[in-house]
């Protein structure tokens, strides 16, 4: 299972606008010290492994909560945690996925959108059930949301470093690329021409 090629190619596409070092002057790498390089990131892996085991006793514990303040909640309220926990349930399959994929494989796309995921959609919904007091927040969701939203922050940041080394080794792989095929065509240089060709040449630029 993979990401439609549209949606990669746009996230792609993203990636290279953000996370683009533009300081960057030219390949970094001798040889093939960049083909070379792993860039995945230990500890977003191992963030990304406790998160799928604390996943469940977070959806568990606050279905629980949910269940028994709900008939105390206003109806406002019972719509919107129920609503919020569908899609934060939904988001986090996909999010965990998408955050193995890129980051195991050195997959940009899938590693842009599980930082995008995470921080536009499933950050702002914990912190929504961290802080808004009209929950009736109970002791035991406060602390599992606390620890989310640490989950949340750090893979956030971590994400944002690996994307930036990533996209940065594609960029340097292209360069090198480019200079192998210019090695291997390379183009005729002006004085290394014989002196019929470079009369001609002069000619051609002589307006008169």
């Amino acid at each position: 299972m993979s990401l439609p090629e549209p949606l990669r190619r746009r996230l792609g596409s993203f990636s290279r606008t953000v996370f683009t070092d533009s300081h960057r002057t030219g390949p970094q790498y001798p040889g093939n010290r960049a083909d070379n390089e792993i860039v995945s990131s230990l500890p977003l892996q191992m963030s990304l492994y406790f998160n799928v085991y604390f996943f469940p006793f977070w959806w568990l514990s606050t279905v629980v909560m949910l269940h028994l303040k709900y008939p105390v909640l206003s109806d406002y309220y019972k719509f919107i945690l129920v609503t919020v926990m569908i899609l934060a349930s939904l988001i986090e399959i996909i999010r965990l996925y998408l955050g193995y994929m890129g980051n195991l494989q050195e997959k940009v796309p899938e590693l842009a959108g599980f930082w995008l995921l995470s921080l536009l959609l499933q950050l702002p919904i914990i912190l929504f059930l961290l802080f808004n007091e009209g929950l009736k927040i109970q002791p035991l969701e406060r602390a599992v949301h606390i620890i989310f939203a640490l989950f949340l922050t750090f893979q956030v940041i971590a994400a944002f470093v690996t994307l930036k080394r990533m996209v940065n080794k594609l960029a340097t792989h292209f360069r090198l690329n480019e200079l192998d095929q210019l090695e291997e065509h390379p183009v005729p240089d002006f004085y290394s021409l014989g002196k019929e060709e470079r009369a001609v040449s002069m000619a051609g630029r002589d307006p008169c």
